[in-house]
């Protein structure tokens, strides 16, 4: 049984990578447990950690739901300086997708259901996990 999960991305410069990471997550780190090492629960159970250390080039990318990609590829343009990126669409995918690089080229990924009801509701479920903890 699996019943959490974590990545980990390097970041050579782990000052930028804590300010990088938090403008992208919209939030602080859940858990500093040493110098160069941080951890976000993206969703319960779900944690993406950063480590400085030297990157492995073009890993990932790690996909994140959200709910309006086309918003949050605005931000991240204005407040990451990310060069703008495509987003993606196919006929048999129920997902639209970007993927886009961190600046030391961990792959990152966004999506977003196409279908508002189905986004509703993985929304609703994340949020009933968060309030059962």
């Amino acid at each position: 049984m699996i019943y959490e999960m974590t990545i980990q991305f390097r970041v050579l410069d782990m000052k930028k990578g804590l300010w990088w990471y938090e403008t992208l997550l919209n939030k602080k780190p859940d858990f500093i447990p040493h110098e160069g090492f941080a951890e976000w629960e993206l969703i319960t159970g779900c944690w993406l950690q950063i480590a400085e250390g030297t990157p492995s080039i073009g890993s990932g990318p790690i996909r994140l739901g959200v709910p309006d990609l086309e918003q949050e590829r605005e931000r991240l343009i204005t407040e990451l300086k990310i060069t703008p990126f495509d987003i993606h669409t196919r006929k048999e995918v129920p997902v639209k997708w970007a993927t886009f690089s961190d600046p030391w080229g961990n792959r990152i990924g966004y999506f977003e259901y196409i279908d508002k009801h189905e986004r509703e509701t993985q929304i609703k479920k994340v949020i009933k996990n968060k309030r059962g903890r």
